[in-house]
C-alpha cells in the first residue's frame, strides 16, 4: 500500500494554507446548517425522499424540497469514517485517504483531444481511454486515475461500464469512474467483485470508487442520488464534489459560495449515511468563479486555488478525506 507523506502536520511544520480562520470556518458551517434547514434542497427521486423523510427530515412531496435539521447534519458527518482506501489491481498501488495525505490524480472528462499520431482534433474513442490510462500508469507522480476521455464508439447508455472496463485493464492504479445510475453502480460493482476474485476478496478491497456532482444551487437530482444510495450499501467510496459557480450558479462572494457549496456536499452526505451509515465519503470540490464576460467557468485560476485550499480545510475541519480540483 502507497502512503504518501503527510502535508500540514503540527508536529512537522510542513506547508499549510488556511483561508480561513477557527471563527470564520464556524460561521461558513453554521450558515450552511441555517440553508439546509430553512432553504432546503430540491430532490428529484422519490426513493430519496422516502430515505430523507425515514431519517428525520422534513419533506414536501409537491415541491421535492427536503429540509434537513442541523443535529441530522453533524451527525452524518460523525458517523463517516475518518480514513479509507482506494484500491487498485495491484495492492502495492492502494492509497490512504486521510486529512494531511496528499495524492495526485489527471482531471476528467474529455470530450474533445488531439490525436497524438496525427494531430488531428476529434472526439475520442475507446482506445483513447486504454492509451490514457497506460500514461497514467507509466507517471510516478499520479497516484489514481480519473476518467480521462469519453469514448464515443460505445453506446452511451453503458458508456460507463466499457471507461472503467478499458481503465482498468490498463493500470494497476486506483480507477475512478462516471456512473450515472443505480444501474451503472450495480454492474460495476459485479464487474470489480469479478476481477477481485470473489464478493469477500471486494469488501475487503472494493477495486472501485465512485463520484456525484449535486446540480447548484441546492438539487440532488435522480443520478446523483441513485448513486449515493447503491455506493453507500455495496460500502464503496464515494466522492460528493459540488460544482457551484460563484457569479452564476453561486453568490459572487467566496465565502457566499463555499456556504452553498458546503451545503449541498452536507446534504449529499446526509443522504449516505441515512442509507448506510458508517460508509465512507470524500468531500469534493470543482468549485470556481464564472468568468463574467465570457460565462465559462475560470479552471486554472486564481479562485479555484482559494475554493480548492478552502474546501480542503472545511473539510479537515469535518475529519473527512477531500479531492479537490487541481491549477
Amino acid at each position: 500500500m502507497k502512503r504518501n507523506l503527510h502535508a500540514g502536520r503540527p508536529r512537522s511544520g510542513g506547508l499549510s494554507l488556511n483561508v480561513f480562520t477557527d471563527a470564520e470556518m464556524d460561521d461558513i458551517h453554521l450558515a450552511s446548517l441555517e440553508i439546509l434547514e430553512r432553504t432546503g434542497v430540491w430532490v428529484e427521486a422519490d426513493d430519496a425522499l422516502d430515505i430523507f423523510s425515514d431519517g428525520g427530515c422534513v419533506v414536501n412531496r409537491e415541491t421535492h424540497i427536503v429540509r434537513i435539521p442541523p443535529y441530522l447534519a453533524e451527525e452524518s458527518l460523525r458517523s463517516c469514517p475518518p480514513k479509507s482506501f482506494l484500491c487498485g489491481r495491484d495492492p502495492e498501488m492502494d492509497i490512504v485517504l486521510e486529512a494531511g495525505r496528499v495524492y495526485v490524480s489527471n482531471f476528467d472528462e474529455g470530450i474533445m483531444i488531439v490525436d497524438s499520431h496525427t494531430g488531428e482534433y476529434r472526439h475520442p474513442v475507446l482506445q483513447d481511454v486504454r492509451e490514457a490510462a497506460r500514461l497514467v500508469d507509466a507517471l510516478s507522480d499520479i497516484d489514481t486515475y480519473e476518467s480521462a476521455v469519453h469514448p464515443t464508439d460505445v453506446p452511451e447508455e453503458t458508456a460507463s461500464l466499457y471507461k472503467w472496463e478499458a481503465a482498468i485493464q490498463n493500470t494497476g492504479k486506483p480507477v475512478g469512474t462516471e456512473a450515472t445510475s443505480a444501474y451503472d453502480v450495480k454492474k460495476l460493482i459485479e464487474m470489480a467483485t469479478v476481477i477481485s476474485g470473489s464478493e469477500d476478496e471486494f469488501r475487503r478491497r472494493p477495486l472501485i470508487g465512485f463520484g456525484v456532482c449535486p446540480v447548484s444551487p441546492l438539487k440532488l437530482p435522480r443520478d446523483a442520488t441513485e448513486v449515493i444510495i447503491e455506493s453507500s450499501r455495496a460500502w464503496c467510496p464515494d466522492t460528493i464534489l459540488s460544482m457551484a459557480m460563484s457569479g452564476g450558479s453561486a453568490p459572487v462572494t467566496l465565502a457566499g459560495t463555499l456556504v452553498l457549496h458546503n451545503a449541498e456536499v452536507l446534504s449529499g452526505i446526509v443522504l449516505s449515511q441515512l442509507a448506510e451509515r458508517g460508509c465512507p465519503i470524500t468531500y469534493g470540490s470543482s468549485t470556481t468563479a464564472m468568468d463574467l464576460k465570457l460565462a465559462a467557468a475560470c479552471v486554472g485560476s486564481p479562485e479555484l486555488a482559494l475554493f480548492s485550499a478552502a474546501c480542503a480545510q472545511i473539510a479537515r475541519r469535518y475529519l473527512l478525506p477531500s479531492f479537490v480540483a487541481g491549477l
